[in-house]
């Protein structure tokens, strides 16, 4: 699937958790995803990202869907939609209307640890919020070549 994004634009890709949430972003024009922060305050992650999108020129989010292993849905299923829809609705009440994407955020999490893991050695030298953060980048990674945004 072929979409016209802008690309003097950025997209903002998140992993939502209910501590914490990975953030990366893409510049749509150059089309490479980056780990960009770990937001850690529940109270106050609807503000927090519509901060980020607005910081980051964001003209799309793209949150991860987490599945069960044979891809069915879950709680954490039902309670990230939940999310994704206080997030619309803040954002547009906030005059951001984004569109919100979705892609299977299968393994991502497992895939920065064991990345983070490789690159730091012996030595744990990474928090569970720079896993969060590597995660929302594959998540970008996976939208970006499926929308070829």
């Amino acid at each position: 699937m072929t979409n016209s994004f802008d690309p003097n634009k950025s997209a903002i890709a998140l992993d939502v958790g209910e501590k914490r949430i990975g953030v990366a972003v893409a510049n749509l024009g150059v089309r490479f995803a980056s780990p960009l922060t770990t937001l850690d305050s529940p109270k106050t992650f609807l503000h927090d990202i519509s901060v980020l999108c607005k910081d980051e020129d964001a003209s799309l989010i793209v949150l991860g869907l987490p599945r069960g292993m044979s891809g069915q849905d879950t709680a954490q299923t039902e309670w990230v939609r939940a999310f994704g829809k206080q997030l619309g609705d803040y954002l547009g009440a906030a005059g951001h209307q984004l569109p919100l994407y979705w892609i299977d955020e299968a393994l991502t999490s497992e895939k920065a640890e064991s990345e983070l893991r490789a690159r730091a050695g012996k030595r744990k030298h990474y928090s569970k919020g720079d896993v969060d953060a590597l995660a929302a980048t594959y998540i970008l990674e996976d939208f970006l070549k499926e929308y070829h945004a």
